[in-house]
């Protein structure tokens, strides 16, 4: 039984408002359902749009799979990246390497993947080194290895210059040895192609050559850098010296 008092009519609500209408004859009532796109919306062409295919991730090297969720902002994180891959990683998420390709929403440069390429080719394949020049094991070689190892000292002398002073010198014997004069008396007899004493030879050998004085090279070299030093080059000198 109603309380006695004022009837008190309820609030109208948009709602209550069209049930009303449909009870008196108005238009169909549409009642909107969650989720559900409206026809005007959809006439309107604002359909929702299909999701977005999931893109790839070129890992690149020393990259982990901490670093690409936290990079990628991957929801669930580095365990949620690895259970939508494992088929591509395997039992261990650890042991991942560069060129895999990871699900996960966006993708890498091309340019990041490139470099990661040849920084891993230049790290598997070290470039090579230059091959050593080759000489031949006469006078002629002797002179021009000779004359190489000059140039990198910045030692003046040329072909002629040596070749004119190991013929007066030697007649080009890498084993000659001077056992008569003043030297050879004093106990220090001349060596080698150029004629050179042990105390000169120990003087002036250049880094990197025989510690031989009767070592053609190291020979050529110590007398060219003795000659360079008193005379200005080996080309000056027409004579003992």
């Amino acid at each position: 039984m109603p309380a006695k008092g004022k009837h008190r009519r309820p609030k109208s609500s948009p709602l209550t408002r069209g049930i009303a209408a449909a009870g008196t004859g108005g238009a169909v009532l549409a009642l909107p359902v969650l989720g559900a796109t409206s026809a005007a919306a959809a006439d309107a062409g604002t359909a929702a749009k299909p999701a977005a295919a999931p893109k790839t991730y070129v890992v690149a090297a020393g990259d982990t799979l901490s670093k690409i969720a936290r990079e990628h902002s991957v929801s669930g994180g580095w365990k949620k990246l690895y259970e939508d891959n494992r088929g591509a990683l395997g039992d261990d998420p650890r042991l991942i390497h560069p060129g895999l390709e990871l699900t996960l929403g966006k993708k890498a440069s091309a340019e990041r993947a490139d470099r990661s390429e040849r920084k891993d080719a230049a790290a598997v394949e070290p470039a090579a080194a230059p091959a050593k020049k080759a000489y031949t094991n006469d006078l002629d070689g002797w002179i021009k290895e000779s004359l190489d190892i000059l140039a990198q000292h910045g030692i003046p002398g040329s072909y002629e210059g040596i070749h004119r002073n190991i013929m007066r010198e030697s007649s080009g014997n890498p084993q000659a040895i001077n056992n008569w004069d003043s030297n050879a008396a004093a106990g220090i007899p001349s060596k080698g192609l150029l004629q050179v004493i042990d105390p000169t030879f120990a003087s002036y050998r250049l880094p990197g050559t025989s510690m031989d004085s009767y070592d053609p090279v190291a020979n050529i070299t110590a007398a060219c850098n003795y000659a360079a030093d008193r005379y200005g080059s080996i080309d000056n000198v027409n004579g003992p010296y």
